[in-house]
This record gives C-alpha cells, sequence and structure tokens, in this order.
C-alpha cells in the first residue's frame, strides 16, 4: 500500500466523530455496531434502563435505535435531559425544597414531550391535536398551595343614641341627645409563592388517548442522560413514568443511565416507594459495561472494534479524492496496523469504544503516513490517560488517593493489573465509583465467590492501561507487570484450582 493510501487511513481514524450528538442519524444508523445480543434486547418493546458508563455508546444507540422505530413507521420522542429544566438552574439548586424542583422537573420534562410530539403531530399529519391539549393542561396545571398571599377583611358599625327632653312650659322644649359609633375591622395576609401542581389522573388519561389516537402504531419515549438529572429528583421523575407513562398500552420507554449515578426509587416508611422498581415495573436494566467487557476471549473485542472502525472509515474515506476504501474490516486492520498494534488498541480500549476512537486517533497522528505501530498505541493510550482520564478526578482528593494506593499496591507490590474488591467495597469507599465513571477501573468480573468464605462476593477489577503504560513509558516501572490474575478473563469464568484470595483481594482501609 502507497504512503499516500496510509495518510488516507488515519486521517479516517482521526475523523471519527467522538460524540454521537455530533453526527446525523443517518450515518448513526450505517456505523451502529452491536455487542452480542445487545440490539435484540435494545428492539424490545419493554421498558428498559440502559446503563453504561460514558463513553460506552449509550447516546449512539438510543439514536440508532430513534432511527430504526422512525424507519419502521412507529413514533419517537427522544429527550436529552441535560437540556431539561429551568434557566435559572433552580433544579441544581440545593437551598430550594426538592419538592419545588421536582415539579418543576416534571413540568419541564412534560412539555417538553408534548413539544416534541406536537412538532410530529404537524410534520406527519397525525391527528393528536386533541390529547395534545389535554395533556399541556394537565402539564401545566397550577394549584395555590403552601404559602400564599391572600387578604381578607370582617368588621362592622354600631351605632347607639341616648338623650333626654326638657319642657320647662309647653310652647318651650329643650332637647339633648349624644350618639355614639363604633366601627371594628380585621384584616389577614399571608404571603408566598406559586407552585405548580402536577395531577397524575389527567395525564394518564391524555397519554392514554394520544395512544388510542396512534392505532396500531407505537410510541417510543427515548430519555438519554438520565444521571444529568440531580439524584434526589430523580425518583420524582421515575415516579412520573411510573404512575403515567408505563401503565399505558402502546407506549415503550428508554431510559439511558449510568448505574453508580442513578437512583430510581426511594423507599416510603410503609413499604411503599416513589419511583420505579427496576425488574418490577420496568425489565431488568441492561449493562453496555457488561456486554462490552468480552470474557469470552479476545476474538469478540477484536471483531467489536474492527467493525467499528471500518464503518467509520468507510464513510469518510468513500469522500476522499483518490482514497481506496477497504473491502472488510480485516482488510481495514491490515492495512491502517502493523502486526500486534491493533490487538494492543483492542487491549487499551478497555471495552470503551470512545476511549478506543481516541486512542485510535491519537495513534494515526502519531503514525502520520506511516501504519500505527505498538510505540503510537501505547504512547496514545498514555496521552490520554493524561488528557482525559486522569484530568477528570484531579478535583477530587479522595479519587486520586484511592488510585495512587492502588496503584502502589496492585502494580509496584505485586507486579500485576487486576486484583479484587468486596462487593460492598463501592458503598463503603465511595472514590471505587468515581475511579470506574472515569474509567479508570475497569469490571472485568462480577460476583466471584471464594468457596471457603461463600458468604463474601468480590468484584474483579483491572487499572485502566493507559495508567500503567505510563508508569512503564515513564520509567517509573523498571519492568512490565507480571500476568497475575489472568484467570478473570477466561472463558470458564472460575478461578484456578488453589486460588489465594487472600493473596488477590484488597482492603482498601488498609492501604497506606
Amino acid at each position: 500500500m502507497t504512503t499516500n493510501q496510509h495518510r488516507h487511513l488515519n486521517q479516517a481514524l482521526m475523523g471519527i466523530p467522538r460524540r454521537s450528538e455530533s453526527t446525523d442519524r443517518y450515518t448513526l444508523a450505517t456505523t451502529y455496531v452491536s455487542a452480542g445480543s445487545f440490539s435484540a434486547m435494545l428492539h424490545s418493546t419493554d421498558h428498559q434502563v440502559l446503563y453504561g458508563r460514558r463513553g460506552t455508546g449509550k447516546t449512539h444507540a438510543l439514536l440508532y435505535l430513534s432511527d430504526q422505530v422512525d424507519r419502521a413507521g412507529d413514533l419517537v420522542v427522544y429527550l436529552d435531559l441535560r437540556t431539561i429544566g429551568s434557566a435559572d438552574g433552580m433544579n441544581a439548586d440545593s437551598a430550594v425544597s426538592a419538592a419545588v424542583r421536582g415539579t418543576h422537573l416534571l413540568v419541564d420534562t412534560l412539555e417538553a414531550v408534548h413539544d416534541e410530539l406536537l412538532a410530529i403531530a404537524v410534520d406527519q399529519e397525525v391527528d393528536l391535536f386533541a390529547p395534545l391539549d389535554a395533556l399541556a393542561e394537565a402539564a401545566t396545571a397550577v394549584e395555590v398551595v403552601g404559602e400564599v398571599e391572600q387578604e381578607s377583611k370582617s368588621g362592622g358599625t354600631s351605632e347607639s343614641r341616648h338623650g333626654f327632653e326638657v319642657s320647662a312650659t309647653p310652647s318651650a322644649k329643650v332637647t339633648a341627645e349624644r350618639k355614639h359609633t363604633a366601627s371594628a375591622e380585621h384584616r389577614l395576609r399571608r404571603t408566598g409563592v406559586e407552585r405548580h401542581h402536577v395531577v397524575f389522573g389527567p395525564l394518564s388519561r391524555a397519554l392514554r388517548a394520544i395512544s388510542r389516537a396512534l392505532g396500531r402504531r407505537r410510541l417510543w419515549l427515548l430519555l438519554d442522560e438520565w444521571s444529568s438529572v440531580p439524584m434526589d429528583l430523580q425518583p420524582l421523575l421515575a415516579d412520573l413514568l411510573r404512575r403515567c407513562v408505563l401503565p399505558v398500552t402502546g407506549i415503550t420507554v428508554k431510559i439511558a443511565a449510568i448505574e453508580r449515578r442513578s437512583r430510581f426509587a426511594i423507599p416510603g416508611p410503609a413499604g411503599d416507594y416513589v419511583g420505579i422498581e427496576l425488574g418490577a415495573d420496568a425489565a431488568t436494566a441492561v449493562s453496555l459495561d457488561d456486554f462490552l467487557v468480552f470474557n469470552r476471549g479476545r476474538t469478540d473485542a477484536q471483531e467489536f472494534f474492527g467493525q467499528l472502525f471500518y464503518n467509520h472509515s468507510l464513510e469518510r474515506l468513500t469522500r476522499m479524492p483518490d482514497a481506496t476504501a477497504p473491502a472488510n474490516p480485516a482488510e481495514l486492520v491490515a492495512h491502517a496496523f502493523q502486526p500486534n498494534a491493533f490487538d494492543e488498541l483492542v487491549r487499551a480500549a478497555e471495552g470503551v469504544p470512545r476511549d478506543a476512537i481516541n486512542i485510535a486517533a491519537l495513534a494515526a497522528q502519531n503514525a502520520h503516513r506511516e501504519p500505527i505501530g505498538l510505540a503510537d498505541v501505547r504512547r496514545a493510550a498514555r496521552d490520554w490517560y493524561l488528557r482525559d482520564k486522569q484530568a477528570a478526578i484531579d478535583s477530587i482528593p479522595d479519587a486520586r488517593t484511592t488510585l495512587r494506593k492502588l496503584v502502589d499496591e496492585v502494580v509496584g507490590k505485586r507486579r500485576s493489573r487486576t486484583f479484587l474488591l468486596e462487593h460492598s467495597a463501592g458503598s463503603e469507599h465511595p472514590a471505587v465509583d468515581v475511579l470506574y465513571d472515569a474509567r479508570l477501573l475497569h469490571v472485568l468480573r462480577r460476583g466471584i465467590v471464594d468457596k471457603h468464605h461463600p458468604g463474601t462476593t468480590y468484584d474483579g477489577f483491572a487499572i485502566d492501561y493507559g495508567c500503567y503504560v505510563a508508569l512503564l513509558l515513564d520509567g517509573e516501572l523498571p519492568s512490565r507487570p507480571r500476568h497475575r490474575g489472568g484467570w478473570l478473563t477466561w472463558s470458564h469464568a472460575l478461578p484456578p484450582d488453589g486460588f489465594d484470595f487472600g493473596a488477590e483481594a484488597i482492603d482498601l482501609s488498609t492501604l497506606d
């Protein structure tokens, strides 16, 4: 292959969009790659929560589903919850009560749904105007409650007369009279604010009317960026969905969220709850993180990312003059990467598509007119780690400290990259969740049981590839980590006989 062709391939890799929002719907549909059976589950009409860390493709999946639903003739409403809320930032203002902020959030969300449906009704000439009027009326209902301003008056006037008359002669009279007037008035004034009052009954009836008006067509409500809603308000929004939307036949709800930043329900004092109970009100949550672990072997991961790069590169190469597009993913990998470089890139991605795209772009930039080599991938992984991942926790002291302790213990002392933590460690050490969300720790396996202590379960973690490669390239480590803990990715998913949990498990509270 000529130098120009290598340059074209590298330019195509550098030009892959980093975020789905910046890509048109047609490109999203043609470049989408499903992990395992995820696509089939995504197309299910069950209400679902789609979990996944940032960069795992939640938005891409929802927008791809939106395109497929629209092509099938159904109606779809896609809402980015980051754009929902008051202009003054009230939803995030903790000084305002959760009841007030939550009600404003519900009204804003319902108005957004109404506006999207109204646009569909106009563009597609669907007769939804009567039920949409009912939805608007129910969504914007206002009731004066709490402290409000009102004024009342009460009072009256009384009058009394007292007098006497003296007659000296029949023709002469002297008359005296005293008049007394009294009035009383009572005035009461209260001041306060006016609050929205959402009535679930009319809302539910309006949504049922919309469903009936659609006939055999289904309405898909896709809610993206759920975790951008303040944590204390999420159960209130979920409760609105449970009471008004989920019971309506003909409506399917899909929610994209970050698992450790989501709260769908809070328990009540009498055994009840506010919100959505996953597995009961909605289908069991689906985790993209689990689909992208690829614990059955490296072949799955290589096929997935090979197809991902091929789909995106093909779309760009066809628009480049004098560029020759590869015939299939295998040809792309063979021409764009030197031996072992693509395998290293797959390893560096840790199952996160956005990280793979960014590392590939940086590696292609390093390679310039040559195929991407192993050194290019490692330098790119280090740069991406320092630029994006480490920078994400610079302002979080607990997370920085926990990462330093783990690197010192796992990489420095144990010469490994994998380790075990008790499943409850996330609740006891919130920094673990922060590192997981920042993609500095990766869960390889969940629910590992020690047969000697079956009541304790562990999760198998790996420290981010870019983290320890940065240590290697900067000379912080005298040699590469040994291949300990490799059983975490074995297909039979069981530790070897005689495995010492004590040697792999870490107690964060004991680390210096």
